[in-house]
């Protein structure tokens, strides 16, 4: 799904026709149900299990998009002029990098290019989140990363954060400062001061207390009413949750009533 910023967050979920604003299908129920076909987001061949986030296995293997690097930053050869697809490298990781802070039920460390904020905090269903610091390329970011890595966690708890369970008592921009004095110091040149904190406001009428996880794969129909948005999750009544992203590249019919 696309997100834009509003009060609350604005979903998209891409169709052959044109994007449908997810939003509106709130306290609805809403159907899905799997075609059992799966198109590689990259080359578009059907396949019979998709790999990383839609792919193929050859395009797996291949794709720049599906490179180790964009799992672990720190790998990242763009700036040597390595990697998959020089010409992908030198446009989406030989750019400007932020490593950030952000808050679920604890502060995060992470690493986006600098025209993904705040799309890959809304990804991940931040509650809050502050730049840390801003690096020329996706190395140096990935390494500032890993420097933090010891004092904070890479990875965001998904039940937590499905749960809304936030702790209030993070300060982001206390956090963040004290990261400049974690940090090596040839990498301190790296740290902004701009302290601005951004909070997310997602669509969400119910947060569920118990979290059942389903999948395309396990049962080809999904319906239910449609309680909240959060990260790239659908949540529904009955405590139910789909991971979108998980499914990409799965060919759906979209069904709702009311």
């Amino acid at each position: 799904m696309s997100t834009s910023i509003g009060a609350p967050i604005e979903y998209r979920l891409f169709s052959e026709s044109k994007p449908i604003l997810m939003n509106e299908f709130l306290h609805k129920k809403i159907e899905i149900n799997w075609t059992r076909n799966i198109f590689c987001a990259k080359c578009s061949k059907k396949t019979k299990r998709s790999f990383g986030e839609g792919f193929c296995y050859p395009c797996f293997m291949s794709a720049p998009e599906a490179s180790p690097c964009i799992i672990k930053p720190e790998l990242c050869q763009a700036h040597l002029g390595i990697g998959r697809d020089i010409e992908f490298e030198e446009k989406h990781h030989n750019k400007p990098h932020i490593v950030y802070l952000a808050a679920t039920d604890k502060a995060k460390v992470g690493v986006t290019r600098d025209t993904q904020v705040p799309t890959r905090w809304i990804d991940q269903g931040a509650n809050k989140a502050i730049v840390l610091a801003q690096t020329p390329n996706r190395y140096l970011a990935g390494i500032t990363e890993v420097a933090l890595k010891a004092f904070y966690s890479d990875k965001t708890n998904w039940r937590s954060m499905l749960k809304n369970l936030q702790d209030e008592s993070i300060d982001l921009e206390e956090e963040k400062w004290k990261c400049h004095d974690l940090l090596p110091q040839d990498l301190q040149q790296y740290f902004t001061e701009n302290d601005d904190i951004l909070k997310l406001n997602y669509p969400v009428t119910k947060y569920p207390e118990k979290i059942i996880s389903i999948s395309l794969e396990k049962q080809e129909n999904i319906s239910g009413i449609l309680t909240g948005i959060k990260g790239q999750y659908l949540m529904f009544d009955e405590q139910y949750v789909f991971n979108v992203r998980r499914h990409t590249s799965f060919e759906i019919q979209l069904k709702v009533d009311g």
